[in-house]
């Protein structure tokens, strides 16, 4: 795994959670839940402007997929919340195409696909940390699924350990426009800064020009 500083030295990060077929593609076992919050906000559209910005300017991009084993043996015998949902709807089984990240959004060659998520910050269980300190990232940009869940649960934890953390508001979706609304103008500005696709590569070139 290629964890070398990036070669034009920007110390942000772009974290990509959970842009799987099970949320992103008709067919996928999530999609109906969110496809509503995902057309409101043209989120494919802005996230693979995002995605493409972000290449372009050499940021990190990291790719954070949740996947289980056949059963979810990783979760609890009688889980709750949300996690329930996923057990109760078979999504994001290992090896299946459900599980596999959208390919509009696939990692490129050096790109790091974060391992071992299996809950909903994306820091709890897996090697996203280590991989921002070794190339030493100070601002970490999130996107992706679900706004109020996995993206809010990131975003706190990455407040808490002193990243400067960003919230793409145009490139995340949840199972309500009114949970989309009361997090993205409720819960990001207390933990992050929020702020669309477009403003967080000019604000990044603005930056890079100073």
């Amino acid at each position: 795994m290629d964890t070398a500083a990036p070669a034009n030295g920007t110390t942000s990060a772009l974290v990509l959670i959970e842009y799987q077929n099970d949320f992103t593609a008709p067919g996928g076992v999530q999609h109906d839940a969110v496809r509503a919050v995902m057309a409101h906000t043209d989120m494919m559209r802005h996230s693979r402007v995002l995605l493409d910005g972000a290449r372009a300017r050499g940021m990190t991009v990291l790719h954070a997929p949740i996947t289980f084993a056949a059963g979810y043996p990783e979760l609890p015998s009688e889980p709750y919340g949300i996690l329930a949902g996923v057990v109760q709807s078979k999504a994001f089984r290992k090896n299946s195409w459900g599980a596999e990240i959208d390919a509009t959004m696939a990692p490129t060659a050096g790109e790091i696909v974060i391992e071992g998520k299996r809950g909903l910050d994306c820091f709890a269980t897996t090697n996203l940390g280590f991989i921002l300190r070794q190339r030493g990232i100070t601002r970490v940009a999130l996107a992706g699924f679900l706004t109020n869940c996995c993206v809010g649960s990131t975003m706190r934890s990455a407040y808490e350990r002193g990243y400067d953390v960003v919230t793409l508001t145009d490139c995340t979706a949840t199972l309500s426009i009114e949970a989309q609304e009361a997090a993205v103008n409720g819960t990001f500005p207390m933990f992050s800064r929020p702020m669309t696709a477009s403003a967080f590569l000019a604000e990044h070139d603005e930056g890079a020009t100073a």
